[in-house]
């Protein structure tokens, strides 16, 4: 038996974001991904040129099925691919994930997200974004969304470490991330984080301190633990040849998720532990590819050592060895 108060599955002992939306919807939901049309800042020169040095031109958006269509239509397209392995599932949340979804003027955001708020059987929005880009119009038309809708903003923040953003050419510092947070929460719109393990330069204490300082810093509600991915015709490929990139193995970055798991309250839900990416421009890790035996690995692993979510919650004052890092 699963002591794990999170989940209703005996092999899962952490908070799975599918657990969440059973529990707020009582049923299974589909996350729809679409893509808004936005840029990101970090590539129009509003902050800076070029992107991260891991973003695709597709800005994280490779396995959207048909992001030239209109937004009804590709979602239309995106449910009619997913019911014929789910096909009772009548409730959605769309989800715009590529580049940065609150870049724009205030009036291209809302007409955007109004075209598919009210499309059938959608429940809720997420959506992708930067924390340099909640500008204080937008965060209260976010708060009157929060109103009427199932609601998460999710933050690209990959790592808390300044000497890793420059290496990455992120473009915004950590305490931009804080202030963004803030924002959000003020009112009230749950807020998830997301984290890269693997990012060059960062050993695995570095990896743990970006979750620690995530869930002491500030009040999020969900997160997502990816894994970087390799891809071709992206900067990082530079860093890659220089070796200054070395790819994580499946058994270490398991053994990191399964460290960084046990530090999260148990509360916070977890929206992801690993990433897609496709197979004709990945150039590693390329086990990857098998997510479900990486993500079936993170369960055996957290079975054989008797350990789970928020075992050292970090909030109540659990320990992880950080003393050698160098802040």
């Amino acid at each position: 038996m699963n002591v794990f108060p999170y989940t209703d599955d005996r092999n899962k002992r952490y908070h799975s974001w599918n657990y969440a939306l059973r529990q707020e919807f009582g049923d299974k939901i589909f996350k729809v991904v679409i893509d808004g049309g936005f840029d990101c800042p970090n590539r129009d020169g509003t902050v800076a040129h070029g992107g991260c040095t891991f973003c695709s031109v597709s800005g994280s958006g490779d396995m959207i099925l048909a992001p030239e269509d209109p937004l009804p239509v590709q979602f239309y397209k995106e449910i009619d691919r997913m019911h014929q392995k789910w096909p009772h599932v009548n409730q959605y949340i769309v989800y715009f994930q590529n580049f940065t979804n609150t870049h724009a003027p205030l009036h291209e955001i809302k007409e955007r997200f109004e075209q598919v708020i009210n499309l059938p059987g959608v429940v809720g929005l997420s959506i992708g974004t930067r924390p340099d880009c909640l500008p204080d119009d937008v965060v209260e038309y976010l708060a009157e969304l929060n109103q009427r809708l199932y609601l998460w903003v999710e933050l690209g923040l990959q790592t808390t470490f300044e000497s890793t953003s420059k290496v990455i050419n992120r473009a915004h510092d950590y305490q931009t991330y804080v202030e963004g947070v803030e924002k959000l929460r003020k009112h009230n719109i749950q807020v998830c984080t997301h984290l890269i393990n693997g990012l060059p330069g960062e050993t695995t204490e570095m990896m743990l301190e970006n979750v620690r300082r995530t869930i002491i810093d500030t009040d999020i509600q969900g997160i997502k633990l990816h894994l970087l991915h390799l891809m071709r015709n992206t900067r990082m490929i530079r860093d890659y040849h220089q070796g200054k990139l070395q790819l994580l193995s499946r058994e270490t970055y398991v053994d990191i998720i399964c460290r960084q798991l046990e530090m999260i309250p148990q509360e916070i839900v977890i929206h992801r532990l690993t990433g897609d990416a496709p197979r004709e421009t990945l150039i590693g890790p390329m086990w990857s590819l098998k997510k479900w035996e990486t993500l079936n690995a993170i369960d055996q692993k957290m079975q054989k050592r008797d350990t789970f979510q928020g075992k050292y919650d970090i909030r109540q004052g659990g320990h992880y060895a950080s003393n050698s890092l160098a802040f």
